[in-house]
């Protein structure tokens, strides 16, 4: 292969591994922003992330363009076609980060029409721990730093803990107050969503490991995967 030609392809592979990193960001602010909707009440905020989402969703069909086109015609192999496919695989899991953010923007509309609960501020924190961890894998894909991906992995047992935490302060609030059931249920499904961006990421964690080492985590995951909910 020529000189000029290991070039562009070098900036070929380059670009696509930014634009998931720019693409990881996209999510990461829209989780942030959701996340500042819910405990401000930003009726404003929350439709902001519900029409941004269509970034991140442009955001993965370039991604997925510009891998097709170097599977097409540069045929990739060994380290080069592990970039290419991490960076399509990751980018799916993005798509669904943002798509989680939209859902609790939406569950959010909903909560800021009913008189504000306590629980807000449980729902908050366990967001900002599933933020956190989608910044530091995201993180870790843009230094392929395979350590931080791995401790990103191990971590999601941490949000899947305050998930069924908070489920349980949410069914005993439901229980004593009956007038909280509505507001109480689309809090849980925020959080559930909130488990799932925890989940998205450890999937990003074992791509990552894929595209340092060749290889599959070997040992089990903490937590089986999850789709979106509406």
């Amino acid at each position: 292969m020529a000189e000029h030609t290991v070039k562009a392809f070098t900036e070929e592979l380059d670009a696509i591994t930014q634009e998931v990193a720019r693409m990881g960001g996209l999510a990461e602010a829209a989780i942030n922003d959701s996340l500042s909707a819910v405990g401000r009440r930003d009726t404003e905020l929350a439709q902001l992330v519900i029409q941004r989402d269509a970034k991140i969703d442009a955001a993965q069909r370039e991604i997925e363009k510009r891998a097709i086109k170097l599977f097409a015609l540069r045929q990739p192999m060994a380290s080069d076609l592990r970039v290419v496919l991490t960076a399509w695989r990751i980018a799916g899991e993005l798509e669904r980060v943002g798509d989680l953010a939209k859902n609790i923007a939406k569950r959010t509309l909903i909560l800021n029409q009913a008189e504000p609960i306590q629980l807000t501020r449980s729902v908050e924190r366990m967001g900002k721990i599933a933020a956190a961890h989608l910044k530091q894998v995201i993180d870790a894909y843009a230094n392929k730093d395979l350590q931080a991906a791995i401790t990103v992995w191990h971590a999601d047992d941490n949000i899947d803990a305050h998930y069924n935490s908070l489920f349980r302060e949410l069914l005993t609030y439901m229980i004593e107050d009956p007038r909280m059931i509505s507001s109480c249920a689309h809090l849980l499904f925020i959080a559930k969503n909130l488990e799932r961006v925890g989940d998205h990421g450890t999937n990003i964690a074992e791509y990552i490991h894929f595209l340092v080492t060749g290889e599959e985590i070997a040992t089990q995951r903490p937590r089986g995967d999850a789709d979106v909910a509406d």
